[in-house]
């Protein structure tokens, strides 16, 4: 591979001095199977006079790559460019069973050439690798960013006036459907600033987006009008099976019933105190989720505080999965004892908490920093609260009687 890269570099290199330089063409390749790859994918087709092809592709990532997974959970990620013949890569995406689609772009020759100078110089040692962001800095937006500099920036100028009613928030839910155990966990690691409703512009941080958005841009020229960006389209292959879409189906009703039922089992247990199986699985349910809660809260804390992931910072969920959790969790535990009653330490701390949570609630009124998590304050709440005030009446009515 790095003998075609060096082969490939030289060559292209060569390329921009002549009076032809290569064409260009907006590559789009279909989601695929594996998680990583459900955001789709994208690149840039330089063509040479001569036939030469290559693909320059900014999604290349290494798991053998030293601290791979410390820079991955810190949120510094290398990512790099790779470049290689267009027939390999067709190769491979038809393995994969994914579409490649090519837009060729009526550039200049000007921009032609510039374009060609900028790829080469990603190329180079210095420049080939870069700090990876899932929304601001991918594999799509790279591109993007490439052929906005050709352009002069009519790309971003556009764009950037065309409005959504998308967010990152909702578009990773979309894309992550598949895996649902995946698309929940970032929801819920997903904070406050991913809930902004995107422009075209933002939105190209996903290679479809970028693709359907360049069909319809038009671009001036050295007469003084203006020309489509695309001057033709068309599937380079395309594989008679696709992986199956799958609706992103709303958390909120379902994490609502789970809330509510929650609590309500929480409440039979606890009135049927009296035997000593129910004081067991109350006892349970409860240090459960102290648990769970408490060290889902850390990893959101730690996210915030010692990771570059901005979009995980300031996450309304911390008020609901509090790490002071973890200290009240002696006291539930306790609560299988016949005779448990507890302190007033406890019974505060528990109130605390439960008020820090419905907080969440009073910040749907406030015109900052809003955050799509009705669904987990559903989950979360109910039990808090019922767990608030059993505390206290426990607190308040000491058993009298034991076994």
């Amino acid at each position: 591979m790095l003998l075609i890269m060096a082969v490939l570099f030289s060559s292209l290199a060569h390329a921009q001095t002549l009076e032809d330089p290569p064409q260009a063409s907006l590559l789009t390749f279909a989601p695929g199977d594996i998680y990583w790859q459900r955001f789709a994918h994208n690149a840039i087709l330089l063509r040479a006079a001569d036939g030469r092809t290559a693909v320059f592709n900014y999604g290349i990532f290494d798991f053998r790559q030293k601290n791979f997974f410390l820079n991955f959970a810190r949120g510094a990620m290398l990512y790099r460019l790779d470049v290689e013949p267009l027939d390999r890569t067709l190769r491979q995406y038809a393995e994969e069973g994914r579409w490649v689609y090519e837009q060729q772009l009526a550039l200049s020759l000007d921009q032609r050439r510039e374009l060609t100078t900028y790829l080469v110089e990603n190329m180079r040692p210095e420049n080939v690798e870069y700090r990876y962001d899932y929304f601001a800095n991918n594999c799509s937006t790279r591109v993007r960013d490439a052929l906005n500099q050709v352009l002069g920036g009519a790309l971003q100028t556009q764009l950037e006036s065309q409005p959504t009613t998308v967010t990152y928030r909702s578009e990773v839910m979309r894309l992550m459907a598949p895996e649902p155990a995946l698309m929940i966990g970032m929801d819920l690691g997903l904070g406050p600033s991913v809930d902004r409703p995107l422009n075209v512009w933002q939105q190209s941080f996903l290679p479809l987006t970028l693709m359907q958005a360049v069909r319809g841009l038009r671009v001036d020229d050295a007469a003084g009008g203006s020309h489509p960006l695309v001057s033709s389209e068309g599937y380079l292959s395309r594989p008679d099976t696709a992986p199956a879409s799958v609706n992103a189906e709303p958390l909120l009703l379902p994490f609502a019933i789970a809330g509510l039922a929650l609590a309500a089992l929480l409440l039979l247990l606890r009135a049927l105190r009296r035997f000593a199986t129910a004081r067991l699985l109350f006892a349970l349910l409860t240090t459960a989720i102290c648990v769970v809660g408490g060290l889902a809260g850390l990893v959101l804390a730690a996210a915030w505080a010692f990771t570059a992931h901005w979009g995980m910072w300031a996450n309304q969920n911390l008020l609901l999965l509090d790490p002071l959790l973890l200290l009240l969790i002696p006291v539930w535990v306790g609560a299988a004892r016949g005779g448990w009653y507890p302190g007033t330490f406890a019974r505060r701390l528990m109130q605390l908490v439960t008020v820090l949570a419905a907080s969440t609630l009073i910040l749907k009124l406030l015109p900052i920093a809003q955050q799509d998590n009705l669904a987990w304050i559903a989950l979360m709440l109910p039990s808090l609260l019922v767990m608030s005030g059993l505390l206290r009446a426990a607190h308040v009515s000491p058993p009298i009687w034991s076994h």
